[in-house]
């Protein structure tokens, strides 16, 4: 570990010459020069995160130890710019901060901590970094990978330098992984039993406010719908996978104009590409951030906003979650499903792959191989109304039938936070 620090200092020493010359904004919150001016109680407890996946997913988990902790501060930190937003916006009351994960410079990590002091760490999902984590548990601060998961490139890589592997996790008290394939995955690597435990998922511990009428009301206003529109959501789609949805809704459109699509591309900067793509297409488009009511209704809606799009799944007849026409692994499938809408995805769901098959063989969700299957599984739920509705209940029975997570989770955080008692 100290050949680990050694390293980092010719990175970040540099880094940090730059950062008090150029005054960059982002550069000094990842290198902890610019910390919040709040004051911090001691023994706090430190929720990380890494993006906006991994932000929706901590949600539950930081507001029940909100909750059942009031006498400890709860400080919050994420690594990129994205999931910051989305945590400023959903944790406000919250968290007593709201930080950017340093780098895992040793100087920058040193300085995080003394500033913090926190009594335990809980670690969301992924963003493993060693140098933290061993300077953690020199301070003797415990710190727990929550809602872990190994997907299957993850554990191939792994597989191949397995000493290394092990290190990343050895200074973690637990590995509180989502499924049993997780849980052996660490332990095929070597990772000690005794630490690795499969509790399962606490995305599906999310609170599921259901839509209610008056919030229904103002998005078909907001988009310039009406009752008989038939709604398409397709959330979280990257590149061509985009256009291939446009394609496949085009399509659609002819034999069902009463069809809009709001689509959500990943990446915000993809927004206005889209837009001028739908247009040359000779269909009207609108992008979110332009919603303002007035419009008269459009056939495509751009949605270019952070933090949206898991509540506009509930306006959907339909969904398609993205990340899975291409091999980029998938993204959350839990949120178009806690609405009752039917979820349709990709071959590649390595990142969500026990969701998706449960989400298939409950009969909530269907697999598409490529364009031909959308076109026809979404031609087929049109068709059906039926089927759509029976389809989308058995995808809300299936989120409700796998809570309870977050109660297991929880009692691993009381036997860090209190040594002496029982753990969960």
């Amino acid at each position: 570990m100290l050949f680990y620090h050694f390293l980092w200092t010719f990175v970040g020493g540099p880094l940090l010459a730059g950062c008090r010359i150029y005054k960059s904004p982002r550069l000094m919150e990842r290198l902890a020069c610019r910390l919040p001016r709040v004051s911090i109680k001691p023994n706090c407890i430190w929720v990380h995160a890494l993006s906006v996946g991994e932000v929706i997913s901590a949600i539950p988990l930081v507001r029940r130890v909100s909750g059942e902790y009031p006498d400890k501060d709860l400080v919050f930190s994420a690594t990129t710019v994205q999931g910051l937003d989305l945590a400023r916006k959903e944790l406000d009351g919250m968290a007593r901060a709201i930080l950017a994960m340093p780098l895992d410079f040793w100087w920058a990590t040193v300085r995080m901590i003394r500033y913090l002091k926190p009594r335990v760490f809980l670690l969301i999902e992924t963003d493993l970094w060693p140098g933290l984590l061993s300077l953690l548990r020199a301070k003797g601060v415990e710190s727990l990978l929550i809602n872990g998961r190994i997907s299957e490139g993850t554990f191939k890589t792994y597989k191949r330098a397995p000493f290394l592997a092990r290190r990343l996790f050895r200074d973690l008290g637990f590995c509180l992984m989502q499924t049993e394939q997780d849980r052996e995955r660490l332990l095929h690597i070597g990772v000690p039993a005794q630490k690795v435990v499969a509790v399962g998922n606490i995305k599906f511990d999310r609170t599921w406010a259901p839509m209610e009428t008056q919030e229904k009301a103002y998005w078909i206003n907001l988009f310039g719908l009406s009752q008989h529109t038939i709604v398409w959501v397709a959330g979280s789609t990257h590149g061509e996978e985009s256009e291939q949805i446009l394609d496949v809704f085009f399509n659609l459109q002819e034999g069902y104009p009463n069809l809009v699509l709001i689509l959500a591309p990943r990446k915000i900067e993809e927004s206005r590409r889209l837009f001028d793509l739908v247009r040359a297409r000779g269909r009207s488009c609108v992008l979110r951030s332009q919603a303002n009511g007035d419009v008269h209704r459009p056939d495509v809606i751009i949605l270019d906003s952070v933090g949206e799009l898991g509540r506009i799944y509930g306006i959907g007849h339909i969904s398609f979650v993205g990340g899975s026409l291409i091999p980029f692994g998938g993204h959350n499938l839990l949120e178009p499903a806690s609405f009752g809408v039917p979820v349709l995805f990709g071959p590649h769901t390595e990142n969500f792959a026990w969701m998706a098959q449960g989400l298939v063989e409950s009969g909530g969700g269907v697999r598409i191989r490529n364009y031909k299957d959308l076109f026809e599984a979404i031609d087929k739920l049109l068709g059906d109304s039926n089927t759509r509705v029976e389809m989308g209940k058995a995808a809300q029975r299936f989120v409700m039938n796998n809570q309870g997570a977050l109660d297991r989770v929880m009692g691993y955080i009381e036997s860090c936070l209190h040594p002496r008692g029982d753990a969960a």
